[in-house]
């Protein structure tokens, strides 16, 4: 089915029903899908783009990335904010898709998506670690526990995983399920992260594995 074609038919649906019990997001190409309950609000992303990815907001890097990097957020906190990608009591969505450099392109894996947000293999966890020790800095993220990795192959050759796992962040247990897909020429990176408490998680697998399965990459006219 065409993207214009979904997107109609979300529309009429959400006319039908009245209020929407789902916010329907597509990236900026119109090429990867997802939705959450309405219940969350959407916060400002680039600051946590910018968070991530350690450029400054006025280097010539950041306006590069903004050419190649959409995002979004969705936090369903009382109070709403882009720092609780980390922690909170409730629970928060953040979904980014990358356009690839061509040595991006040469380099990336299912490790590398894996790693896409934060550090998930015992090279990059270590890497983070080190990192922050030679700087004299307590590591934000501490006892990592893998609960669940994995790889997806998807339709045309497009492939992806899916982890699951644990990070000690403050006092509290954060559970962060992750999807990442790696289009069909290899030129696309689609990322979604959903973020709760481990109590969280569990009471709500149900509500947020459906967040988690309806993360697709669409079929494009052509």
């Amino acid at each position: 089915m065409a993207a214009t074609t979904v997107a109609a038919f979300l529309m009429a649906g959400i006319a039908a029903c009245g209020q929407a019990e789902y916010t329907y997001v597509r990236d900026r190409e119109g090429t990867t899908y997802f939705k959450v309950p309405s219940t969350f609000s959407k916060v400002d992303s680039s600051k946590i783009d910018l968070l991530l990815s350690g450029d400054h907001p006025n280097s010539e890097t950041a306006k590069l990335r903004k050419q190649l990097v959409w995002s979004t957020a969705f936090d369903q906190a009382a109070v709403p904010g882009v720092d609780h990608l980390l922690g909170s009591q409730d629970p928060f969505v953040y979904s980014t898709v990358h356009l690839l450099t061509e040595p991006q392109r040469n380099m990336v894996s299912l490790n590398t998506m894996r790693d896409f947000i934060l550090p998930v293999t015992e090279q990059m966890r270590q890497a983070y670690t080190q990192r922050l020790t030679e700087a004299g800095q307590q590591p934000t993220l501490t006892q990592f526990e893998l609960l669940n990795d994995q790889p997806i192959a998807l339709d045309d050759g497009a492939r992806g995983v899916r982890v699951r796992f644990n990070y000690l962040i403050g006092d509290a247990i954060q559970t962060f399920d992750q999807t990442a897909y790696l289009d069909r020429t290899g030129g696309t990176v689609s990322v979604l992260l959903i973020r709760c408490t481990a109590d969280c998680f569990t009471k709500r697998a149900a509500e947020f594995d459906g967040i988690a399965e309806s993360f697709k990459l669409l079929k494009m006219p052509g």
